[in-house]
Parts: structure tokens; C-alpha cells; sequence
């Protein structure tokens, strides 16, 4: 594939745009470097007083979607003082011609040398991309250790859900941000502007302590960790006087006043999403006990059914996309998720422009909810999620659903002329036996019987997807155990050999899993402290790259790293991973505020161990997790008693020049 040159690309300061573009006809999708997108921004450097380069650490396709990104960008464009571009992970063809011929890590939207900005902000939604992050900043020229660094360099901030335990990554990250970016990248913003025009007072140190004293953004170098003999962390404290002994995190309560992305981008490459998200509630309180997102995003805080509605129709008319989906961690559950789909399907009735609910639950889906996303004849995937096989593990993990909820609800969705669904599970999840997971072909079974009942047809279909247990920090489930790989595969084995014992139901059942190997890395990485940067840094060295990717992740890799570094320190692979916990150990993450209560997530572990199921408190009182007391807030739901506006039905929407179509 060639790179398109019917118009001569502008050259911008400092540009690697003429080193670059020589390089781009030998490698794979070089559309992906181009930039230039709808929505996308370039602005002049000179006028600029703070300057960010924004890195989601995947590959184009899969970074440029991503919701938390487009909103800083945004966010950070919109003041006149302030640049924001971004960067992504080069593919491996890329960065070894990247390396002969010394171009560095470099921004797609005006293609400048990550090293020239201020700020290197890096969202991370998975561990795995660890590997990446080093990866850039060695080829952005930054030292890698942040203890090297001079005012010379960026500041590098880590961000997303995996950054609620930086540890892993203390040494190579300058500061994290717990929680929402919107304001915290503001507050940054406006520290480095102000210590900028006083002519950097103190230097490098004084800018990161101006940061820390903030209370929100965690700056690793102040914080020492002793370790006990057995070595479990013994304590986390400041090395100096003048910054918090917690960090806590960042939340942004009115959704309403950040309607976000107004402007998104358009890929030019094909992406793994593309469609107009729109937020429409943060956080859950549905406490199931695997769930990270749904625990460090708390208090529930909903979008209302105007700011949506105005914001779907904005975004449609300026990118031309096709599909909307309404994204949280539970879109069925918001409050007035009913009127909002009547509203948004009868809004756009007649043409091209679908609905999606990338995450349904099992117990909220409706047959009304499914009519409203399948008005215009479209009908995008649907998944449900019951999470464990059999009634008593999701007592366990608190997904309070049973076999009769899903078959009632996939049933509702063939009737409504849906032919198939995918249905999610894990594997290696607190005491799981073989049996829990066995149950899972006997409930995929049920769905195909009860489909072909219910609809008379023999063509329906379902996909039985299975993820890897992980656990998280801040969740009731981060002192458990996890099982060996071979454990977990040795159960996908057999519950591959229970779908197909039925051939007739097995042949209209898919099976997709991930075997155990990447999630056991995974978990080494989400519960880590520093020692583990030191296996992060030899995986990288030994040409670890793109570790969410199956073709790209070794796990002889990793393994062979943790066995040359941790011994060192007297822990192996086994003590971060298949090792429990006790409720006396300190964390490596104590000393990052979540908001919740270390004594409740306790006590949700115990009524894990008992079966123990817990309410959702949108709906019930308070179970005193802690988050509305440290906040001084409370859940924000409806009903605003409000519709969705505007109220004129859409005939056609025009697309704009350059919108895919």
C-alpha cells in the first residue's frame, strides 16, 4: 500500500514528517502514521505556553477509538495556550527503520518528536501495554529511568484504570492520576503554565512537588517501600515532609458540563470501533466482586437524557458515522435507558443510523429495550455476560443472575429477530471447580434449545466467549489466589468437549478462549509492586512488544525474565500470581486512595468465600463501601422526568467532506 500524495503534506516546526515519509512505503498500513483525520487538530507550536503528546500504548487501530484519549485532547485543544496531539505504538516493521534511521517516537497529528513537549500523557487500559510505554520512551529518546531525566524531558503521566497501581511502572513514569482525567488534566495544566512563566523555579523536582501537593496526582520519587524479611511490603511512606501520605483520586461529578468527545475523530485506517460513543453513566454499584471498573468508578454518576440526545446529534452531523453506541459499564441500568433508546431510535427513524449496548446485562435487557435498538433494521451484536457458569460460582462474584434470567432474556432477543448472541464467561475465578465451568455448556445448550423453540427455526446461534480471571486492586477479589495455566486450560479443554458431546445443539455454538498463560502475566502486572518494573524492563529488552496481541505476547518470555530478576529479591513468579493474600498485608497500592473502605472490600472477600450475595446500592441503602463519605457526594440517577431533545425527526443525515462513509 502506498501513501497517498495528491496533496503536498504541510510541514510543521520541528517535524520528522521528511525523515518519516520515506520510510512509510515499506511497511504495513502506513495510512495509520498519516494523521490528518476528521476532528483531528494541529495547532502552532510557538504560541503554545504547556504542550502534551497523548499516547493510548496499542497500535493505531485499537488506540484511536479510545473514549479517554479523545476527550483530553479535546479538553487540552480547547485552550488557546495549550497543544495536545497524540502518538501511538509502532508497529515492529516501523520502529526497526524507526531505529536505522533515527527518527523518534513522533506525534500523528503534526508528526513532532515526543520528546519536544512537555507532557507525555499515557492512558492505559491493560498492563500489557507496559512493554509499549518503554518501548516509546526509548524511542521518543527519553531516558528510561525517571530518575534520569533532566527539564530536557517530558513529564510522563500515566493514566486509565491500570494506573490505580503504578507500582509496576514507578520507575519509568514520573506521576500517575488516579480516577477521571478532565479536570486533573486541567489542574496540570494550569501548575506547569504557572511554573513555566516564573522560569521553572527549582527545576524539575519543584514542577513534580507542585504536582503532588495536589493530593491527586501520585509522584512515585516522594514515596519510599520498605519490605519485611518474607518480602511483603512492610510500609509506603513520603520521603519528604511536604506531600500526602494518600493520593486520592480524581471525579468528575456533572457528566453534564464534559459533553465529550463533540468532535470525534475519524480514523483513516480501519479501527476496531467506529461509531459515535457517547458515556451515558460512570461508575456501578451492581458490586461484582472481579470487576475493577465497576469498583475505582464509583459513585454512579449519570449523563442525562438531553445532554445525550444533543450530543448524539452533534456528533453524528459533524462525523458522519453510522452506528451510536451508549457506553458505560452497564447501559441498561441507566435510569432512563427506556425513554432514551424510544427517543434516540424514533429521532433517527428512517435512516441509517443504528443503536448499540456494548454491555447488557443479563437482567436488565427487555423485549421493549430490544425493539428500540432494531427500529431501523439493524441489528448489532448483542452480548450478555453471566460471568461464571453455575448458580453458586456468580454468588461467589456477586453477578446476580440465574440460568432461567438468561434463557428468558436470549429468548427475547430471538423472538425479536436477533440470531445470535455471545455470551461471556471466565475461567479461574475463587473457587471454581470443574464443575462450575462444565455448567457452562450445559446453559449454552438450554439457550440453543429454548431459541429453536421459541422461534420455530433451526438457525440460531450462539458464541460462548471465555476471558481469564484476573485479580484487581481496589476489588474484594486482590487477595485472592489465582490458578496455573495449565489448570485453567485443562478446564477449557474439557468444557469444549461438553459443548460438542450434543453435536446437533454443539455445531450452533461457537468457542472462543483465552488460554491462561497471558492472564497469569497479566496478574503479575496488576499486583505488582516496583520490583516487578525490573521483569518489565528485560521482557522489553528481549524484544517484548505489543503484549495484548496473541501473534506478538511470549509467555517464555515473561517467565524467563521474572526467573533471571525476582529471585534477586526473594519472591518468584508464584508469589505475585497463584499466592492469597492476607488481610494484613499491605498492598502495593494502600497508599492510593480508591475511595474505598480496605476494611469492606475485606469483608466483601469473606462473603465471597460464604456465597454471600450483596444488593446493588442504587436501589437499596447504603452498604457503607466508603466512596460517598470520602467524597462528600452521593449517587447521581434519575428520572429528570425530561425527554429527549431535540424532538425533530431526522430525514437524512449529511455527511461531512472527508467522513467515511
Amino acid at each position: 500500500m502506498s501513501v497517498p500524495s495528491t496533496t503536498p503534506r504541510p510541514v510543521a516546526e520541528n517535524s520528522v514528517w521528511p525523515r518519516l515519509e520515506p520510510l512509510l512505503p515499506q511497511v504495513t498500513k502506513p495510512i495509520q502514521y498519516v494523521g490528518g483525520e476528521l476532528g483531528a487538530v494541529v495547532k502552532d507550536w510557538e504560541p503554545a505556553t504547556v504542550r502534551w503528546a497523548l499516547m493510548y500504548p496499542d497500535a493505531y487501530e485499537v488506540g484511536l477509538p479510545n473514549q479517554g484519549v479523545q476527550i483530553l485532547y479535546e479538553v487540552l485543544n480547547e485552550l488557546p495556550d495549550t497543544l495536545a496531539e497524540r502518538t501511538y505504538a509502532v508497529w515492529p516493521d516501523l520502529e526497526k527503520l524507526m531505529r536505522a534511521h533515527g527518527v523518534p517516537q513522533f506525534t500523528v497529528d503534526a508528526h513532532r518528536p515526543v520528546r519536544d513537549f512537555d507532557l507525555f500523557g499515557v492512558s492505559f487500559a491493560t498492563e500489557l501495554g507496559y512493554t509499549n510505554l518503554l518501548n516509546a520512551i526509548d524511542l521518543a529518546g527519553i531516558p528510561l529511568l525517571a530518575a534520569d531525566r533532566t527539564e530536557a524531558d517530558p513529564v510522563i503521566v500515566a493514566g486509565g484504570h491500570a494506573a490505580f497501581n503504578p507500582e509496576p511502572i514507578a520507575d519509568f513514569v514520573d506521576a500517575a492520576v488516579l480516577g477521571d482525567g478532565e479536570e486533573a488534566v486541567l489542574e496540570i495544566t494550569a501548575i506547569v503554565r504557572e511554573w513555566k512563566a516564573e522560569g521553572c523555579p527549582g527545576g524539575r523536582d519543584e514542577l513534580l512537588l507542585r504536582l503532588a501537593r495536589t493530593e491527586s496526582v501520585y509522584v512515585p520519587r516522594f514515596y519510599d517501600v520498605d519490605y519485611l524479611p518474607d518480602g511483603r511490603i512492610q510500609r509506603v511512606v513520603p520521603n519528604r515532609a511536604d506531600v500526602p501520605f494518600r493520593v486520592h483520586k480524581r471525579t468528575t461529578m456533572d457528566l453534564d458540563a464534559w459533553p465529550y468527545p463533540k468532535k470525534p475523530l475519524v480514523p483513516l485506517a480501519e479501527t476496531v470501533h467506529e461509531r459515535y460513543a457517547v458515556e451515558i453513566f460512570r461508575g456501578c454499584t451492581r458490586g461484582c466482586r472481579f470487576c475493577q471498573a465497576g469498583m475505582i468508578t464509583r459513585p454512579v454518576r449519570e449523563r442525562s437524557i438531553t445532554t445525550v440526545g444533543q450530543m448524539v446529534k452533534e456528533g453524528l452531523e459533524f462525523s458522519g458515522f453510522h452506528e451510536v453506541g451508549l457506553l458505560s459499564l452497564s447501559s441498561a441500568d441507566h435510569s432512563e435507558i427506556g425513554d432514551m433508546c424510544s427517543g434516540l431510535a424514533e429521532q433517527y427513524a428512517g435512516t441509517n443510523v443504528s443503536l448499540s449496548l456494548p454491555s447488557t446485562r443479563v437482567d436488565a435487557f427487555n423485549i421493549d429495550l430490544a425493539q428500540e435498538l432494531s427500529r431501523n433494521g439493524r441489528r448489532t451484536g448483542l452480548t450478555f455476560a453471566p460471568e461464571g457458569g453455575s448458580e453458586r460460582i456468580r454468588k461467589v462474584i456477586n453477578k446476580m443472575v440465574s440460568k432461567e434470567d438468561l434463557i428468558r432474556t436470549v429468548v427475547t432477543a430471538y423472538t425479536n429477530g436477533w440470531r445470535q448472541v455471545k455470551l461471556y464467561f471466565m475461567c479461574g475465578l475463587p473457587t471454581e471447580t470443574d464443575e462450575d465451568v462444565l455448567e457452562i455448556a450445559d446453559m449454552a445448550h438450554e439457550v440453543i434449545k429454548a431459541g429453536r423453540a421459541a422461534t420455530g427455526s433451526k438457525d440460531i446461534r450462539c458464541t460462548v466467549s471465555i476471558g481469564g480471571f484476573v485479580p484487581k486492586p481496589h476489588t474484594p477479589f486482590q487477595w485472592a489466589s489465582m490458578e496455573r495455566p495449565e489448570v485453567i486450560d485443562g478446564r477449557l479443554k474439557l468444557l469444549k468437549q461438553a459443548i460438542n458431546a450434543d453435536r446437533s445443539l454443539g455445531r450452533a455454538i461457537g468457542f472462543r478462549y483465552h488460554d491462561g498463560e497471558p492472564s497469569l502475566i497479566e496478574g503479575l502486572l496488576s499486583r505488582g509492586d516496583r520490583r516487578v518494573g525490573a521483569v518489565i524492563r528485560r521482557v522489553w529488552e528481549n524484544g517484548g512488544r505489543f503484549d495484548g496481541w496473541s501473534e506478538h505476547f511470549s509467555y517464555q518470555r515473561w517467565v524467563d525474565a521474572a526467573a533471571e530478576v525476582l529471585p534477586g529479591y526473594g519472591v518468584d513468579l508464584d508469589w505475585y500470581t497463584t499466592r492469597e493474600r492476607d488481610g494484613l498485608e499491605v498492598l502495593p497500592w494502600d497508599h492510593l486512595d480508591s475511595g474505598l473502605d480496605k476494611d469492606w472490600l475485606w469483608q466483601d472477600w469473606q462473603d465471597a468465600l460464604s456465597e454471600y450475595e450483596q444488593d446493588d446500592c442504587r436501589w437499596t441503602p447504603c452498604f457503607d463501601c466508603g466512596v460517598c463519605p470520602a467524597m462528600d457526594t452521593e449517587i447521581q440517577i434519575g428520572p429528570t422526568g425530561r425527554k429527549l431533545l431535540p424532538l425533530t425527526p431526522v430525514n437524512g443525515l449529511k455527511l461531512p467532506t472527508g467522513a467515511q462513509q
